[in-house]
């Protein structure tokens, strides 16, 4: 309210730091805006959410180990969609760089890091508690683990775009990521266990819920490792 010379007043009255919170929020609006029109891409240095579309969970992860086959932490599917265990950076395979911001191809090897814990998603040859089919972990320490850490992205296009439905094959023993359903109970109740198998399915496509995406870089010759 007020008539306009008091609200310049006012505006004027405004501490430094304040009008530099009003700026950046003004500046967020706007990227948020221009990046749901322009970036469709999932890229390089992007932390994800993915829900597998069959079963309306999230891929999750916590410091939880399993209690059989590797004793490795585990990974499984809930159903919350603001648990923060639940978000994932996609990074280049080992010993690769990708630059951040890059789009993902379809067909290209990566690495998904679960955030909060520092560990990759991995398998490799222990059978799963439930279902007995191909045991999914995480694995790793501050990002680094092993070759049994990389994935294949499986979509149509040629990049890994955010409304797609895709699968992720392991490299290293050609399963697919999947959820068939199977429930844990204690200490993790409720929550679905994730796991390798061999065959396409509806059970195997992921879809990108929340995230933060990273935009091509201004700089194309500069690369981080990530």
């Amino acid at each position: 309210g007020g008539s306009l010379d008091q609200r310049s007043r006012r505006l004027a009255m405004l501490t430094a730091p304040a009008r530099s919170s009003v700026l950046a929020l003004a500046l967020c609006a706007l990227l948020a805006s221009a990046s749901t029109t322009e970036l469709y891409d999932v890229t390089c240095g992007s932390v994800v959410k993915l829900l597998n579309s069959r079963h309306n969970v999230r891929l999750h992860s916590h410091d939880v180990k399993y209690g059989s086959g590797s004793g490795q932490q585990s990974v499984t599917g809930v159903d919350a969609s603001d648990d923060s265990n639940s978000y994932w950076t996609v990074r280049a395979k080992p010993g690769q760089v990708c630059q951040r911001g890059m789009p993902i191809k379809c067909g290209q090897s990566i690495r998904l890091t679960h955030v909060n814990t520092g560990r990759n998603l991995h398998s490799h040859h222990f059978v799963s508690p439930l279902s007995g089919n191909q045991e999914v972990s995480a694995f790793g320490e501050n990002g680094e683990g092993d070759d049994l850490d990389v994935w294949v992205v499986q979509c149509s296009g040629t990049n890994w775009e955010r409304d797609d439905e895709v699968r992720f094959k392991h490299a290293g023993t050609q399963v697919f990521l999947t959820i068939t359903g199977e429930q844990y109970g204690h200490p993790i109740r409720g929550q679905l266990e994730v796991h390798g198998t061999f065959s396409p399915s509806a059970n195997n496509y992921w879809t990108v819920m929340e995230g933060v995406f990273i935009k091509p870089s201004a700089e194309p010759l500069k690369h981080d490792e990530l």
